[in-house]
């Protein structure tokens, strides 16, 4: 499926319910996520974050902004207990949402390589943020949330209230998506600067002198980046113009609003990855060049052909198992290798100081990916 502007059409019909359900009956479909590349094992555990000074855009009768937010950490092999990919109530409420319904049993079922309460590695790591693609839970950017773990970062995935179904909120269960069928053209930017403030509010949680994360002194303060698919990729850029702790943010095929006078991001640097069918120059969505022309630092635009909206997150490897990839789609093995290798490899680069030749222009280990306006490098 393709990119959709107004993020309301976001179903993904490049899985089929009905060879699930043949996959589930034969006893093949059990799936399991790619393994993460790094040397460390993956840890996680869950924070509930209220924003007493907002109230709900979606549901104001709920009162404050609740966020759930997935922290994902270095964390010391042998220790802990797998982790469910999603609770079966909670896929069960996800793919109601999303019109797939008999993928619920397989998809709660899915293998994570990450562990709950595993006891954290010493040292000091920087923290990459993740949002993700409206109506689409967090869980959807395990994958890559795991691999950028395993290779020595802190990942917070948060999902934002009553904007996708699926994310269980304590005392209140399963939020119903209050916010699906109200994002539009129209309402496109007051639903990503919403999430930009979600965004600030994490990271005000995170790094404040008393965060509520028992591992906080695991992370780097002085070294933050952000990363969102679709909507979430959007809602990055709209925080990098306004929040400057964010040193680097990267855009997986998501539109971008205008920030005024701030969409430069100060020079900060910001990687464009999406679909060669929708962002490339002259596709229809117009804002990628716009956004383009004023960013300041250091940029790539880069398209994968082949791709479709999703990818970038795990829905992409999952097809790939239930043998349901399109006709001349990029295989959801190669989707995985080319979003973890660009995305790992501009955060090393831009966090960590290690220059990535990956970054620098078309690759022959990655030919599906072509660099835009290549020549303004």
């Amino acid at each position: 499926m393709t990119a959709c502007s107004s993020e309301d059409s976001a179903a993904d019909s490049s899985v089929s319910p009905t060879a699930h359900a043949a996959a589930s009956e034969d006893g093949k479909g059990d799936l399991a996520l790619p393994v993460p590349t790094g040397e460390y094992a993956v840890g996680r555990n869950s924070l509930h974050l209220v924003d007493r000074s907002r109230r709900d855009p979606w549901a104001p009768r709920a009162g404050d902004r609740e966020l759930m937010v997935s922290m994902y950490y270095p964390a010391q092999k042998g220790t802990g207990k797998l982790a469910q990919y999603m609770s079966s109530h909670g896929a069960q409420a996800f793919l109601n949402e999303m019109k797939l319904e008999s993928f619920a049993k397989a998809l709660g079922g899915t293998r994570t390589h990450t562990y709950t309460d595993a006891k954290p590695e010493s040292g000091r790591f920087a923290l990459v943020v993740f949002s993700p693609g409206f109506k689409m839970p967090g869980a959807t950017l395990t994958s890559l949330a795991e691999d950028l773990t395993s290779r020595g970062y802190v990942v917070a995935v948060v999902d934002h209230a009553y904007e996708a179904g699926g994310v269980d909120f304590p005392g209140k269960g399963i939020l119903p998506c209050m916010a699906c069928g109200k994002v539009g053209p129209t309402s496109f930017r007051p639903a990503a600067e919403g999430r930009a403030a979600d965004l600030s509010f994490t990271l005000d949680q995170l790094i404040g002198n008393t965060s509520p994360w028992m591992h906080a002194d695991m992370i780097e303060k002085d070294s933050i980046g952000m990363a969102g698919h679709s909507l979430g990729g959007a809602s990055t850029a709209a925080t990098m113009a306004h929040d400057p702790r964010v040193h680097a943010g990267v855009n997986l095929d998501g539109p971008f609003i205008d920030s005024g006078s701030e969409s430069g991001l100060s020079g900060r640097p910001l990687l464009m990855l999406g679909t060669k069918a929708d962002h490339s120059p002259g596709s229809e969505d117009k804002t990628w060049a716009a956004a383009w022309q004023k960013l300041e630092g250091w940029k790539r635009w880069a398209t994968v052909t082949g791709a479709d909206h999703f990818t970038f997150t795990d829905l992409a490897p999952l097809a790939d198992q239930l043998g349901e990839d399109e006709p001349n789609a990029l295989p959801g093995k190669r989707a995985v290798e080319i979003t973890r290798d660009y995305v790992g490899s501009f955060f090393d680069e831009h966090l960590r100081g290690n220059d990535q030749p990956l970054l620098d222009g078309p690759s022959k280990a990655h030919p599906e990916v072509t660099f835009e306006h290549a020549s303004a490098y």
